[in-house]
């Protein structure tokens, strides 16, 4: 595999000295100070390109290149930002950047409701935890009509959970649920989540889905011919939140979206962590079954503590059997003669980092504690298998 570790730019707090110096040699960046819909300019890739190749790395990865809203409601402006898209794509590839990852995820990109559970050796996690969940839906971002997806006892159990909460903790809990997108340290307010909720309220899955299907049948093709990989990245968590829809969380999903668009540039971004959560999912299965279209792996693990909680685990230690997953992706790679990009995905906040200001889940220390384990696991299972 590709050893690679996500940046996010220069205000990052881990440096790229920091990512060289942990054993990767692909950076998985963006453009974050683009707005979302904008076309991505040459002059502005290759900027970035120079930045990471003054530390002897190479930006490998666009992780990601993000959808814009109008598109997935297919409103508005959607079919500029459609071109738009195409044309950033065909730039990224004209700069040698050949793989690149978007969700379709509405309005949030990743939900946890506690971003530092402390675990026994005292390093934090990120956790989710669906009393939690339910408790600023219902009770502290009050989104109409929110009761109604929630049974009597879901709302009893949110309640006796938000009884037990101090007014500081209430604000941290709202704060952690409506987090901002990657590399942004600015949280949505009530109101703007609120309002953006009102936009998906004729959206239910099926429509989605169509809304992608449609994107995909439009930028695929330009992402074949222009040589790029799209990888997507399934839902985090793989379930509805705040009503709205999930379209990429399950195997079925997968095919259907693959099967919809077969094109290789229409791929999978698989993360262990996001399609872990659901206990149904077959993670190796998903290998077997669509390993000729994964084209960026995000590995991480993660533990259900019952049927309401999961938090992040140590990459090898957790639901997830993580040997049996990189063997396949290693007996995947053999057959089909590459190397796979891979990241570790979020790790713990070790006490080393506590005092710095980083995105959560990446601090630099627990990458690079996950990143070592798994490039030994994958070396020494490589050997077991004589590759």
């Amino acid at each position: 595999m590709q050893q690679t570790m996500r940046w996010f730019g220069p205000d990052d707090n881990v440096s790229l000295i920091d990512i060289k110096q942990a054993g990767a040699a692909g950076i998985v960046t963006a453009l974050h100070q683009i707005p979302v819909g904008d076309i991505w300019n040459i002059a502005d890739i290759k900027e970035r390109q120079e930045i990471i190749r003054n530390y002897g790395l190479e930006w490998t990865v666009v992780e990601s290149l993000p959808v814009h809203e109008e598109i997935k409601r297919a409103s508005g402006n959607y079919l500029q930002f459609i071109e738009n898209y195409k044309i950033s794509l065909q730039n990224l590839a004209a700069c040698g950047i050949k793989i690149i990852t978007y969700n379709f995820m509405p309005i949030l990109d990743w939900v946890r409701t506690n971003h530092d559970f402390i675990n026994k050796d005292g390093s934090k996690a990120l956790l989710y935890n669906q009393d939690a969940f339910t408790y600023f839906d219902v009770f502290l971002l009050k989104r109409p009509n929110a009761e109604n997806d929630y049974s009597e006892i879901q709302k009893q159990n949110a309640m006796h959970f938000g009884n037990k909460l101090s007014e500081s903790e209430k604000a941290l809990l709202f704060k952690n649920v409506l987090l901002g997108l990657p590399g942004s340290t600015i949280n949505f307010t009530a109101e703007q989540i609120l309002s953006l909720l009102d936009n998906y309220a004729n959206i239910d899955n099926e429509k989605l889905k169509e809304n992608l299907i449609y994107f995909l049948s439009e930028v695929a093709p330009a992402a074949e011919e222009a040589g790029v990989k799209l990888a997507l990245h399934p839902d985090d968590p793989p379930f509805s939140v705040l009503g709205l829809p999930r379209i990429v969380s399950t195997e079925k999903d997968i095919k259907s979206i693959l099967e919809a668009v077969p094109l290789q540039a229409n791929g999978l971004c698989y993360c262990t962590g996001s399609l872990g959560a659901n206990p149904d999912n077959n993670l190796e299965k998903i290998i077997d079954d669509f390993g000729d279209r994964i084209h960026f792996l995000h590995l991480r693990n993660t533990i259900r503590e019952s049927e309401t909680i999961f938090r992040e685990s140590e990459h090898l230690t957790g639901d997830a059997n993580m040997a049996a997953i990189i063997e396949k992706i290693v007996l995947l790679m053999d057959k089909t003669k590459s190397s796979l990009p891979m990241r570790p995905d979020h790790g713990f906040l070790h006490s080393v980092d506590q005092s710095k200001e980083t995105y959560p889940g990446y601090s630099l220390t627990g990458r690079l504690k996950g990143l070592a384990e798994l490039r030994g696991l994958e070396m020494g299972i490589a050997y077991k298998l004589n590759l």
